[in-house]
């Protein structure tokens, strides 16, 4: 009887998820069904979505499955029940379900929006590739009076999307744009360091981006922001930033979350205490060189979902897992036209900063993370090899 590997999400880890299983399934010549539930046809490459253009940020899923005979399936995914191994989803408004042998549930994270008074009406985010194509098609309605941008967050994506906010802003014939960046913490970029902070800091100045640390949004209107202390910053545009959770169904599984709802996952990705549910990239929790915890990013999401495809296919045909480790970790953060930073380690030492990270961060964006668009086959199987790739490189 024909087994049935079902991959819920399209995402990094969801994408190479489904092609690791049938790159197993090929191996081991085994009589097994690859399913892809998803409620896009599109693996979208998110972390682009700060960007001005957003043409070349979707790949058509059927121009990847496709030729490796995955089945895809069309839908948001409403219930998990781990008992009957049963997963339930919505397709164009009817209830559907689907059974599974294996399951690998891969649905990512979504924005933190808190409840915010007029937060849901009135702000902008990056979050999916709509979310950020509404909020250009904002931008380039903007008239010139109107040009205040305040983008809510100072982590990783809120530093990328403020540094390309001027340069929107003046394409769409704002004379005098004005970009704020805000955070509750004391320093944009605290995160990341003292030595990468400085730099952070030095690239917003020259962008012209104000920063404004230790401010807490407590309300938003059409035209502007409320602060905690009665403080106004009038706005024409807001946009959130501020915090990533895990997908609302990991609260499917019987098992404790994380802080951030991520559930607990073995080196192999099984999920821990289950027979046969796998979660791979930023539902999944584990520590990934055995002292740092993964952390919700495409850097970890693909090597997880890698492996974690190859381990649902050995665990349903009794063959040895693999367990998956990562010694290496770096951060390229994008700095707009000034350039960007590329760190090593968990402690983020510098290694290039300027035009020299930006070669970096654009093959990173725009070759490393895409999965081969060619068509062929054999090319799609060896990328979706349980291995783990070499750190960026490094220009000098």
């Amino acid at each position: 009887m024909t087994g049935r590997i079902l991959v819920l999400g399209g995402g990094f880890a969801g994408l190479w998820s489904a092609l690791a299983a049938t790159r197993a399934r090929a191996i081991f010549d085994a009589d097994l069904e690859i399913v892809l539930l998803n409620d896009t046809p599109w693996h979208s490459i998110r972390v682009r979505n700060y960007e001005a253009d957003l043409s070349d940020t979707r790949v058509a899923l059927d121009d990847v499955l496709g030729p490796v005979d995955i089945r895809r399936l069309q839908g948001r995914v409403t219930g998990i029940d781990v008992r009957s191994r049963r997963v339930s989803y919505d397709a164009d408004g009817a209830a559907q379900g689907i059974g599974y042998d294996r399951l690998v549930f891969a649905l990512g994270s979504q924005l933190a929006r808190p409840p915010i008074p007029g937060l849901v009406e009135h702000g902008f985010d990056v979050d999916t590739h709509d979310a950020a194509m509404r909020l250009n098609e904002h931008i380039a309605r903007l008239g010139s009076s109107a040009s205040t941008v305040l983008v809510v967050g100072g982590g990783l994506t809120g530093i990328e999307t403020a540094a390309e906010m001027p340069g929107k802003l003046r394409a769409a014939g704002v004379r005098t744009p004005r970009v704020i960046l805000a955070d509750h913490a004391p320093r944009i970029g605290s995160d990341m360091g003292a030595e990468a902070m400085s730099v952070i800091e030095e690239a917003l100045a020259a962008l012209r981006v104000e920063t404004r640390g230790g401010v807490s949004v407590v309300a938003v209107d059409a035209r502007g922001a409320t602060l905690e202390g009665g403080e106004r910053i009038e706005a024409a545009t807001i946009v959130w930033c501020a915090g990533m959770r895990a997908h609302p169904l990991t609260s499917a599984f019987p098992l404790e979350r994380d802080r951030l709802g991520r559930l607990p996952v073995e080196p192999t990705l099984k999920i821990r205490g289950l027979a046969a549910e796998f979660a791979a990239g930023d539902v999944a929790s584990f520590l990934i060189d055995g002292t740092h915890d993964c952390v919700m990013s495409c850097q970890h999401g693909r090597p997880m979902g890698r492996f974690a495809g190859h381990n649902a296919v050995c665990d349903l045909l009794g063959r040895p897992m693999l367990p998956l480790a990562i010694g290496w970790y770096t951060t390229i953060l994008d700095l707009g036209p000034w350039g960007a930073l590329y760190t090593e380690g968990w402690d983020r030492r510098l290694v290039s900063r300027g035009a020299t990270a930006k070669r970096t961060k654009e093959l990173i964006n725009r070759e490393r993370i895409y999965p081969p668009r060619s068509g062929d086959r054999q090319a799609l199987l060896d990328a979706a090899a349980p291995t783990v790739q070499t750190p960026p490189v490094k220009f000098g």
